[in-house]
């Protein structure tokens, strides 16, 4: 099966994505993620003021086959949410680099993307996985 990177996202290998978009990470799932998943039913967001740091579950993924939990990409305050997926959850798997979840005002965003797959390795990364 073949999945869908795209070039100017970050990635981590839980994968989950980050774009940098102005002064703000939007932060979501990959596609590998959602076809893996398969339908998702609920996502479980946090609310907005909330802080996480590089690598904490920020939240829930629930499908019809698992729940996972969603990791921030970045360490930072949750400015905004998507408020569309309380109600369509399925956005996620229809679009998952167009559909975020959770906008972050980053803490050390440089530091962060240092530590993230750029678009090549998260590839070799998912070859690898197979």
């Amino acid at each position: 099966m073949s999945y869908r990177v795209e070039p100017n996202y970050k990635y981590l290998a839980e994968h989950d994505w980050a774009k940098v978009e102005d002064n703000f990470v939007l932060v979501g799932v990959t596609d590998y993620a959602q076809k893996t998943l398969k339908d998702v039913v609920y996502i479980e967001l946090p609310e907005v003021g909330d802080t996480f740091d590089f690598k904490e579950i920020f939240g829930s993924i629930e499908s019809v086959k698992a729940v996972s939990d969603l990791i921030c990409p970045v360490a930072g305050e949750v400015v905004e949410i998507n408020t569309e997926l309380e109600e369509s959850p399925e956005k996620v798997n229809e679009d998952p680099y167009g559909t975020w979840l959770v906008k972050i005002k980053p803490l050390n965003l440089k530091k962060d993307l240092e530590n993230l797959l750029d678009a090549q390795a998260y590839k070799k990364l998912l070859e690898e996985e197979g």
